[in-house]
């Protein structure tokens, strides 16, 4: 975990006329942590401010078809809006979790919003035909963005939440990323006509681009009113000896390196997220082979996709939570994700689309919902190192894996046809169940939290 800054270690009415009336958590070896109802508000304007820089990553890249008309771009073009995310995030991740390790949530969650917010506003002076170039470069700018984003929920959870919630708050966390997605895959089809003509192309994406920068000046303002970097004490042991000490970015990264449990998850956790990095980028041009003109059928494909996996880290958030059994559930949700892919690759040529509607639900279930199941695993088998730190590394190896990923998962579609691509990224995630299986369960903040 990482140092808070500014916490007061105090009696007990310190704080509460700015965080609300307290409600009191597990007595610890005498001590009574306390947490507050306003984590619930932190947890939530974070979630919403997730969705909306999470909703604008997929937005071209599942009306491919459309984009490529509207702007006279390649696909590999439009790809690259996805892609953008994924390359911008690994040299940036470093300096983010160096400032997320040194300052505090407030902070970065500050400078990560306003870049969601300057990004979408430059999409919106970019609907001219000739403009592509300035929707890139707005996708370039929420790419930074989320470099603020996807390491936040683990360190939120350890901050605001006790040793009973902190999972489940992770995962809540987690879910405003797939939220948005989800959102992405939805709304996008439906407000773009892809059968419109160049002129009514312009104006469902001028309408789609205002909307979003409502939403995302919306999000910043309630941040700067209403976002909390920590709350007065601190609400669980583990929480208070990591208050505690002092970090240093350069050696955690040195322990890091060295924690082979870690490097075995950080392979792993990269091959199962760089795998539905390619699904979800492709999967305009995966369904469109099969059912030409369902486009509004590719974007809800997504939708079911990320849905299940929102409800798939809500359970397994909480089974952790109830049973702290973090190695067999990240295994037994990893094995279930190449299951899933398994049936996805042998389901999509059926001729039936409600065939692939249900394989999609298994799929998403398992594969999205590991995200949140593998940043408490490392959280776990790396304390008391800092959470913004572990999970930006593993966030940062999935964008490699994803980036790779994506291009060779392509380059097979053209090459080889879906099936042989599919198949392809079954076998990358039978190696990562492998991975997986040999990863030792090293439980390190549950140790601490019992010898306390």
């Amino acid at each position: 975990m990482t140092v808070i800054k500014n916490i007061v270690i105090c009696g007990s009415g310190c704080g509460e006329a700015e965080n609300g009336p307290v409600t009191k958590s597990n007595t610890e070896n005498g001590t009574e942590y306390k947490v507050y109802p306003i984590r619930w508000l932190v947890l939530a304007i974070f979630v919403l401010y997730s969705a909306s820089n999470a909703m604008q990553w997929i937005q071209y890249s599942i009306i491919q078809d459309t984009v490529v008309k509207y702007y006279g771009v390649s696909d590999l073009a439009v790809y690259w809006t996805s892609m953008v995310y994924m390359l911008v995030y690994i040299p940036l991740i470093f300096p983010a979790s160096y400032l997320l390790d040194k300052t505090n949530l407030r902070v970065t969650t500050l400078i990560g919003s306003f870049g969601n917010c300057a990004g979408a506003w430059l999409k919106v002076m970019s609907v001219r035909q000739d403009l592509f170039w300035l929707s890139f470069l707005g996708q370039t700018v929420l790419a930074f963005a989320q470099v603020f984003v996807l390491s936040i929920p683990p360190r939120l959870a350890a901050v605001w939440f006790g040793a009973d919630q902190v999972s489940s708050a992770c995962s809540i966390g987690v879910f405003g990323n797939q939220l948005g997605v989800a959102v992405g895959f939805l709304i996008t089809p439906m407000i773009v006509r892809a059968q419109g003509s160049i002129e009514q192309i312009g104006e469902d994406f001028k309408f789609l681009f205002y909307l979003v920068a409502g939403i995302t000046t919306l999000l910043f303002v309630l941040i700067v009113l209403f976002f909390k970097a920590a709350p007065p004490t601190p609400p669980s042991s583990a929480a208070e000896k990591c208050a505690a000490m002092d970090s240093n970015f350069l050696q955690s990264l040195r322990k890091l390196a060295t924690n082979w449990n870690y490097l075995l998850l950080l392979i792993s956790y990269g091959l199962n997220v760089g795998v539905s990095y390619a699904i979800a980028t492709l999967l305009n041009e995966l369904v469109l082979r099969y059912y030409p003109g369902a486009n509004e059928d590719a974007g809800r494909i997504g939708l079911v996709i990320v849905v299940a996996g929102m409800l798939g880290s809500l359970v397994c958030g909480i089974f952790i939570d109830k049973t702290h059994r973090f190695k067999e559930t990240t295994l037994t949700v990893y094995a279930a994700s190449a299951v899933g892919m398994l049936i996805f690759t042998f389901t999509l040529d059926c001729g039936y689309i409600g065939v692939v509607y249900f394989s999609s639900i298994f799929l998403g279930f398992f594969m999205t919902g590991y995200l949140p199941v593998g940043f408490e695993f490392a959280s776990e088998v790396t304390y008391p190192e800092p959470e913004g730190t572990t999970s930006g590394l593993l966030n940062a190896g999935s964008q490699v894996f994803g980036i790779i990923l994506t291009l060779l998962f392509e380059w097979l579609l053209g090459k080889f046809g879906d099936r042989w691509a599919n198949l392809s990224m079954f076998i990358l995630l039978a190696v990562g169940t492998v991975i997986t299986a040999v990863i030792k369960s090293d439980l390190r903040r549950q140790a601490a939290e019992k010898k306390t």
